[in-house]
């Protein structure tokens, strides 16, 4: 196995507004920046594209195939030879209503080599507002990683982060990297969004890389930001609290493996002894 070397990643913030082109030409400033500035790997946020009410969200659907955003994206990655996941875009899969939040990577050379379907969607009321993401979206179902110069990268979005079951299958499957690109709502960042990134972190001996959308947005919605790269620690490495911008980290391999190797708490699992309670309900 070739050892794995330094890997730059850049977390890109920004205000996802109603005007899809706007977000696009805004995100190709941020992803130049990024690649100016080193990132090898570029993370742009949830639902980049557009956010906010559900008219937005819909507006801003496009198929795989011949969409505007999954276009730019391939063109700044093979334009900047970075690894660009493209955090979230509201997919259209077929020629019915069907939706997805939908997490492309996209290699130096502009092709498309994964995609990751949300799997776990936003159906909650907080503070008086009532949220449903699957009144627009399907969810999911594959848990997905890819290769970024011989790390291995997990991919989920937002709401994915309170469900440990995935993460821990992501590290499981050789993850060193755990992307969380989210669009947390402001209430629920500001209680949990730390908590949550760190306890991901340091239960799976990951990196964490989590760029965000922030400010309020079409609909009355405010979202949190505070994009942040973590260790496997859960140290901060990098955070931006608001404003759009980029915050940038170089993952260090030889800090993984410390960790991993004096606290080794993956190796200690005791498999032989989880049993799920059956039947498992909600």
């Amino acid at each position: 196995m070739v050892p794995l070397e330094p890997l730059t990643v850049a977390a890109v913030q920004l205000n996802a507004a109603a005007d899809k082109a706007i977000n696009i030409r805004r995100a190709e400033e941020l992803v130049a920046d990024a690649a100016r500035r080193g990132a090898r790997l570029v993370v742009l946020p949830e639902r980049w594209t557009g956010y906010g009410s559900a008219e937005v969200v819909r507006a801003s659907a496009e198929r795989l195939e011949d969409g505007e955003a999954v276009a730019a994206m391939r063109g700044w990655a093979r334009e900047h030879r970075v690894h660009l996941v493209g955090g979230s875009i509201t997919e259209r899969a077929d020629a019915s209503a069907r939706l997805f939040n939908t997490s492309l990577a996209v290699d130096p050379g502009g092709e498309v080599v994964a995609a990751y379907r949300k799997i776990h969607l936003f159906d909650v009321d907080v503070e008086g507002r009532r949220y449903r993401e699957s009144d627009v979206d399907d969810a999911g179902d594959e848990i997905v990683t890819v290769d970024v110069d011989g790390w291995t990268v997990g991919l989920s979005i937002c709401y994915d982060v309170r469900f440990p079951e995935l993460y821990r299958i992501l590290a499981l499957r050789g993850a060193e990297v755990l992307l969380v690109p989210a669009a947390f709502t402001a209430a629920t960042g500001r209680a949990h969004w730390d908590l949550l990134l760190r306890a991901r972190a340091v239960e799976n001996q990951a990196f964490v890389v989590a760029p965000a959308c922030w400010g309020e947005h079409p609909g009355g919605r405010h979202t949190y930001g505070h994009s942040t790269v973590l260790d496997p620690w859960g140290s901060v490495l990098d955070a931006l609290d608001e404003g759009d911008g980029v915050v940038l980290a170089t993952l260090d391999p030889d800090r993984l493996r410390e960790i991993r190797a004096t606290l080794p708490a993956l190796a200690h699992r005791r498999p032989d002894a989880y049993r799920w309670p059956a039947p498992v309900e909600a």
